[in-house]
């Protein structure tokens, strides 16, 4: 009994990790946005997901977190210097995999008059399903500004970013 109930509580546990990266500060391994002042006007930003995470959401989340801190330094606009998006894509592995007789090499092969020659494969030990876990990184330097925004594509009004984008902005769930 005891047994199945830690059972059930690791899945429960696991299920509640399930969930996209909300928007959030980045703590020890959580993900999230950090931020790093370089001048009294100009910080560095960053956020990353976990791999339930996509890119556009990684991306929307950096632009808030950008807009938000204009705000709160008492600026208006802010000017995006320098941006990029990394992906790190790994592929993990399942299943066995791995056959008892790794360790030895037991590489053969064999005539069969009907069929050939065959290599030798281990039918209860090869079996293996693979994987693909991608995770994003959006980063980017920004300075800010005071008053009308200039003609810049790159120049962003902090306020209107804030209220276009803060419908799509999920917080962490209240504990």
């Amino acid at each position: 009994m005891s047994r199945l109930l830690i059972t059930l509580t690791s899945l429960a546990v696991l299920a509640g990790c399930a969930t996209p990266t909300p928007y959030q500060a980045a703590e020890g391994s959580q993900p999230g946005f950090t931020e790093t002042r370089i001048e009294a006007n100009r910080y560095r930003i960053s956020f990353e997901g976990n791999s339930l995470t996509d890119r556009e959401t990684v991306e929307t989340y950096l632009l808030y977190r950008a807009a938000e801190l204009t705000v709160e330094s008492g600026y208006d606009y802010f000017t995006v210097v320098s941006r990029a998006t990394d992906e790190d894509t790994r592929v993990m592995t399942s299943g066995i995999g791995r056959s008892p007789y790794a360790g030895f090499s037991v590489n053969y092969t064999y005539f069969h008059p009907r069929w050939g020659w065959h290599g030798w494969r281990d039918p209860f030990w090869d079996d293996v399903s693979y994987r693909e876990s991608t995770r994003y990184e959006a980063s980017a330097e920004i300075y800010f500004g005071r008053g009308t925004k200039p003609d810049d594509p790159s120049a962003f009004d902090a306020r209107d970013v804030m209220s276009n984008l803060g419908n799509q902005i999920v917080r962490p769930a209240a504990d």
